[in-house]
């Protein structure tokens, strides 16, 4: 963090996660964790005397046996010293000198090297062809190896042919046995080397297909979290995931086709010279029919890339109706929607198979019309050497006609596959686009990973907020003036839409184009790193997600690192002991998917538990008893004075009744404040709020101004 410090990079040891097995971070953990956080790191293993001749370098991270670390900050090579500094000290402690003796004592040769990032780092990079090139590309030793075992190989591909020819015109012939054994042994020893090499390079290729294929994956989720949620909520759930999974169609297409034609053309180049040694003119018509087919191809490319784009855009739609069908299905039972959810899948189903069917049917076509091609250079290039040799236009044996039909079936194949690979590109770059359309959306990186990280208290200050949402002709928050001291409940009414939600948002960081002052605790928000604000805050929903795992998973998700005293704690503040403890596993039950298996209120009570149990300065609840039966909402309510000690809180409900004892309540009006004070001298002066209370308690005050006829009604029944 030192190192980073010093270049600029603020970090948050509540970022990192070790892997699993290390008892202590590794160079290379700490790298992908600095890599991801915006900096440029490496982990490396060095010797003392490369060391001490790093005199002009920001400061080095020298990993010690331990587990601990140490600052390199100067190096003197004429005297042997390096000079280190505690990375968890003050800066203005002067460093200690150290020699290569003590430094060999606790120190292991790993070293952290750390730089800012000064260019577009590939995270951020736009998803295109660069950016998938610069991904392969990353792999160029590999690629080498590769390369060099594929020229071999290719130049291995003229032998069986060769061997062959000396088969026929030697030892056919003349019966000659020598001849024979002297070719099979020369077989073996080239099946043997061919078998390991091509072996080896299996190996590599699926190596390097394997990185490849880690790295697009890692990438392209980290490019989806990195979204803001304001897209995801103004996007379809299926079309994003569909648009995604497109990237893996081009995943395939690197590993797969495009690298086997890469191998297969050093082949063709290895090859192309023997057959016009051995006949040019069958040289030129073995070329030509293989370019006819290319060409043939490339003709019918574009409007097979038009049927394949419309296909790839019907099997989206289709998976859009399949994502919504499972992700609501408990309305659909519940609704009996089966029906029309049904014909909506047949809909999109057909439009799949009628467009599945025109790609079929336009690539049908130059499949037929490339045939006669093929088999002139399968079969009848065999009839036309036949012919130069029987009128001696050839000077050729049968040998070398074999030879050349094995050589000669092998030119093809090269050219027919580039020939599909620039169709196959189109199909590629239709679904780049299409991945692209998601994951080239602005990013959240720059505000998660850079900016300030205060000590949050929780004071809290609106000075002429303003916000209105894409699209829309009103503004959501109109000139927000507020101000509320740390350690303050704060509750927040309006009627729909009046401006509720968006403050939580607001204050969240989930929209950050507002305009005005929102600041906390002087600071303004936009120059809080989002990371650091969001951990620092707690915050529960009307509809809180559970993921599937158990009760002490779901409460401590997050921070990984905390007890289960911790779980315990935070349990007790939300209400939630009492029931954990009744099930049968206690803090290791498990939670189904949905949560189908714990009621509404224990949900949120878990919730809250999840929220708290990082003991953080500020909470919001946004309408998060709306949804509890009354006993449920009751016992959460009641929680909430213990929860509020020492932590500012704002909660949204629109019952009045939950928010009597706050400090402070603001009511919203059409995205203004229309008063804000406790709830009795709000019922005196603010006749907004007099009428939603009034509203919400009528029966209680018919009750006071009948007094009798309600005990009478009671005794009647």
């Amino acid at each position: 963090m030192a190192a980073a410090r010093y270049h600029g990079i603020e970090l948050d040891i509540r970022d990192f996660a070790e892997e699993p097995g290390e008892s202590s971070p590794s160079p290379a953990t700490l790298a992908r964790w600095l890599n991801d956080q915006g900096a440029v790191a490496k982990g490396m293993h060095i010797r003392w005397r490369f060391l001490v001749r790093m005199h002009n370098s920001p400061p080095i991270v020298l990993m010690f046996t331990d587990g601990s670390a140490g600052l390199m900050v100067a190096a003197d090579a004429e005297r042997g010293i390096v000079w280190l500094r505690d990375p968890m000290g003050n800066d203005a402690d002067a460093p200690v000198a150290v020699d290569e003796a003590r430094l060999k004592s606790v120190w292991n040769g790993d070293i952290l090297l750390v730089k800012r990032s000064r260019d577009q780092s590939e995270a951020d990079a736009p998803v295109n062809a660069t950016w998938l090139a610069k991904m392969v590309l990353r792999e160029r030793s590999l690629m080498r190896d590769i390369l060099i075992s594929s020229m071999v190989l290719s130049v291995l591909a003229i032998f069986p042919p060769l061997i062959v020819m000396q088969v026929l015109d030697r030892v056919v012939n003349y019966h000659s046995m020598a001849t024979l054994i002297s070719v099979s042994a020369l077989v073996v020893v080239l099946s043997l080397y061919e078998m390991l090499l091509s072996y080896a390079r299996r190996e590599l290729t699926l190596v390097m297909t394997t990185r490849i294929d880690t790295r697009i994956s890692i990438h392209s989720f980290n490019r989806l979290l990195a979204l803001p949620l304001e897209y995801f909520e103004r996007e379809q759930a299926g079309r994003i995931l569909g648009r995604v999974m497109a990237i893996y169609k081009v995943r395939d297409f690197m590993t797969g086709r495009l690298l086997s034609t890469f191998l297969d053309m050093f082949t063709l180049l290895v090859i192309l010279p023997v057959l016009f040694y051995l006949s040019p003119a069958m040289a030129w018509m073995t070329v030509a029919a293989a370019g006819m087919i290319g060409l043939v191809i490339m003709i019918f490319m574009p409007a097979v890339a038009r049927t394949i784009s419309r296909q790839i855009e019907a099997e989206m739609d289709r998976g859009s109706v399949m994502y919504e069908s499972v992700a609501g299905i408990r309305t659909l039972k519940t609704l009996a929607l089966e029906p029309t959810r049904r014909k909506e899948w047949d809909d999109k189903t057909a439009e799949v198979v009628r467009w599945r069917l025109a790609t079929g049917r336009m690539s049908n076509w130059p499949t037929t019309m490339v045939m006669p091609f093929d088999f002139f250079i399968n079969r009848g290039i065999l009839l036309v050497g036949a012919y130069l040799v029987l009128t001696g236009s050839a000077n050729m044996g049968s040998g070398a006609l074999m030879g050349f039909m094995m050589l000669g079936g092998r030119v093809a194949s090269p050219l027919v596959s580039l020939a599909k690979l620039l169709e196959d590109f189109n199909e590629v770059r239709s679904s780049l686009g299409e991945a692209g359309m998601v994951l080239n959306q602005p990013t959240e990186t720059k505000a998660l990973t850079t900016g300030m990280r205060p000590r949050i208290q929780g004071a809290l200050t609106f000075d002429r907020v303003n916000f209105s949402y894409p699209g829309a002709s009103n503004k959501a928050l109109n000139d927000v003036t507020f101000e509320l001291p740390a350690g303050t409940m704060l509750g927040i009414v309006g009627r729909s839409g009046s401006g509720k939600s968006t403050i939580t948002r607001l204050l969240q960081g989930v929209s950050r184009n507002y305009t005005g002052y929102l600041r906390l605790d002087g600071v303004d928000l936009r120059e809080i790193n989002l990371t650091h604000l969001r951990r620092s805050f707690g915050v529960v929903l009307q509809d809180n997600f559970l993921f599937r795992g158990t009760i002490r998973d779901n409460i401590t998700a997050g921070r990984p690192g905390l007890t289960i005293d911790d779980v315990v704690r935070a349990a007790r503040l939300a209400g939630a002991e009492e029931f954990i403890e009744r099930m049968p596993a206690g803090y290791n039950t498990f939670i189904e998917e949905g949560s189908t298996n714990i009621s509404g209120g224990q949900r949120q009570r878990l919730a809250i538990a999840r929220a708290v149990i990082s003991d953080p300065k500020l909470m919001i609840l946004d309408e998060a008893t709306s949804a509890l039966d009354p006993e449920s909402e009751a016992l959460v309510n009641a929680n909430l004075q213990r929860l509020g000690k020492g932590r500012t809180m704002v909660i949204v409900s629109h019952r009045l009744s939950s928010l009597v004892d706050c400090d402070l309540i603001l009511v919203m009006e059409q995205g203004k404040v229309a008063d804000i004070a406790p709830h009795d001298v709000l019922l005196e002066r603010c006749a907004i709020y007099r009428t939603l209370w009034l509203q919400q308690n009528r029966h209680q005050t018919r009750t006071s101004k009948s007094g009798g006829p309600a005990p009478m009604i009671a005794e009647g029944d």
